[in-house]
């Protein structure tokens, strides 16, 4: 069960519910993969909910690997996430959310479940 306190949310992944977490490792991992930016330059980047496939890919396959699931991001780019694009955008920003310590999407706050769809229709 995720734990919103410890930065965690739970997702469904290819039909199977995994925990995600972006832990002090897997944010150094996006750092290095997204261009060297410290942690503050993370948080501002994504800020504007503006965001690459590359960058969701990026930023799931960290967030599995931080909650200890031993993926790649290849394997990770072929997940399925229902909902499409609007799914996969709500998984990121809520794992975003949960590290950078902003409140969660009111539908997923008390469960740190991302399957219903982010606010504002993204």
């Amino acid at each position: 069960m995720a734990n919103l306190h410890r930065g965690e949310i739970s997702a469904v992944l290819d039909g199977e519910r995994h925990t995600l977490c972006l832990t002090l490792g897997a944010l150094a991992e996006l750092e290095e993969r997204l261009g060297g930016e410290d942690i503050l330059a993370l948080a501002q980047r994504f800020e504007s909910v503006r965001i690459t496939a590359r960058e969701a890919i990026c930023v799931i396959g960290a967030g599995l690997r931080g909650a200890g699931h031993d993926i790649s991001d290849e394997a990770v780019a072929r997940m399925q996430v229902d909902g499409g694009v609007p799914g996969y955008l709500s998984l990121v920003i809520n794992l975003l959310q949960a590290a950078f310590g902003a409140e969660a999407a009111p539908d997923t706050a008390a469960s740190g479940d991302v399957n219903a769809p982010f606010p504002g229709g993204v």
